[in-house]
């Protein structure tokens, strides 16, 4: 396309190209927009090296290799904030430039925000699932390595308390939190058999009585009792990552205050989702290690966002086809709520109009805001804590059915002021 548009003189043309879903994944209320702040450092940094360049040889004309060479975006981003709520139509991201310049973005942006928002989107669920306890995140291992970093980053604004993943705390700042796994108890296996207060007294030496003794390699009675005699009764916490979750907890939640070890905590791990953190919200668990479920969206890998043209030269360009209709324009949304704080609907006009009227007793927020002008930051960027900060004051404004797990329509409805 840029080829081509090159030699047609079509490449100078300015265009709006935008993101949006045009549905949630599934049965889901809301999402929740992430990966904002990893896309406009992914433009502001996108270049073409002698590398690039010369593999793209094999394909492209000079005139195109040249043009990539010299490449900076130098355009304009609008879109909503990292941690805002979205829904179908939303437009999450507007990318306005020249054609050229706006249609190479294509793949980069769409992966990180499909990818982030997927995440996040997840994860909010079982921050809601959860109910004011600790969450970590330790997917790592059932990712890409790279997706794996920007999982735990996704998780953290969602509301995630900690991660199992250094790296993502060295890049972003997300707090750090493990355990031992059930190797660690295996390796301290001797002549007369397994020594599992041996392996427990190796990580209290290590890292003090306030650590976390995975107490179900063997038998999880057994384990509980070993690792308050070795620990005592000031030991932080134990994990438990099998079995009937609920059942083992009650039980083990008894048995560590008959010993004395009433403020040890209860961490569960294995296969959790957001289903069965709420199956769990009654029992006397503390905090829970998710993995899996929530580095693949819980069945929803991905937002499902496109990024299409809407504008060429200030006139609206739409797509006809069936089921992936378009609409015209560049637009901005406005979000009207009650004077509690609960939004109502959210409502999609062009850009350049002006703003809808408030209805009587509701408020209005405009979601839109300026991200990038002339290529640079048009603001200094919101904070990771920042967009937690957004995300849990989104999900109380959201009607109370909107945060229930079970299938239904968006929590609030779309309207468009467009045609």
């Amino acid at each position: 396309m840029l080829a081509a548009a090159l030699k047609d003189g079509t490449a100078q043309r300015r265009c709006t190209f935008e993101v949006f879903a045009r549905k949630l994944p599934y049965g889901r209320r809301y999402g929740i927009v992430a990966g904002t702040a990893r896309a406009l450092d992914a433009i502001a940094r996108f270049r073409f090296t002698d590398d690039d360049l010369r593999s793209l040889s094999r394909f492209l004309d000079k005139e195109t290799l040249r043009w990539l060479e010299e490449f900076r975006f130098r355009g304009d981003v609008t879109g909503y904030r990292e941690g805002e709520m979205y829904f179908p139509g939303s437009p999450v991201l507007s990318v306005t430039g020249t054609f050229a310049e706006c249609v190479i973005l294509e793949t980069v942006v769409l992966s990180i925000l499909n990818h982030d928002t997927a995440i996040a989107s997840t994860a909010t669920r079982m921050v809601t699932a959860a109910d004011g306890r600790g969450l970590m995140e330790m997917g790592s291992r059932r990712t890409h390595e790279s997706a794996a970093v920007a999982s735990a980053r996704a998780a953290y604004l969602a509301g995630f308390t900690a991660t199992s993943n250094l790296e993502a705390a060295r890049q972003y700042g997300v707090p750090s939190a493990g355990t031992s796994a059930h190797a660690f108890t295996l390796l301290h296996t001797g002549a007369d058999g397994p020594d599992e207060a041996a392996a427990f007294r190796s990580q209290i030496a290590a890292l003090g009585t306030a650590t976390t003794l995975l107490v179900d390699t063997y038998d999880i009675t057994e384990g509980v009792r070993t690792a308050v005699d070795v620990a005592g009764p000031d030991l932080g916490a134990v994990r438990i990552d099998s079995g009937d979750l609920g059942v083992l907890a009650r039980q083990v939640r008894q048995q560590l205050d008959d010993l004395g070890a009433s403020r040890t905590k209860i961490v569960v791990s294995g296969d959790l989702d957001e289903y069965s953190i709420a199956a769990l919200r009654s029992e006397p668990v503390d905090s829970y290690g998710v993995g899996t479920s929530l580095v693949t969206g819980s069945g929803a890998p991905t937002a499902g966002m496109v990024y299409k043209l809407t504008e060429v030269d200030g006139r609206p360009v739409a797509k006809r086809s069936s089921s992936k209709e378009t609409r015209g324009g560049s637009k901005r949304a406005v979000r009207f709520a009650r004077d509690t704080g609960t939004v109502v609907e959210e409502v999609i006009c062009l850009a350049a109009a002006e703003p809808p009227p408030v209805p009587m007793s509701l408020t209005a927020r405009e979601v839109t805001v300026s991200l990038l002008r002339g290529g640079e930051p048009d603001a200094e960027a919101p904070t990771l804590e920042e967009g937690r900060q957004l995300v849990a004051t989104g999900l109380k404004s959201l009607p109370w059915e909107g945060l229930v797990l079970s299938h239904g329509e968006p929590a609030i409805p779309t309207r468009f002021a467009t045609e």
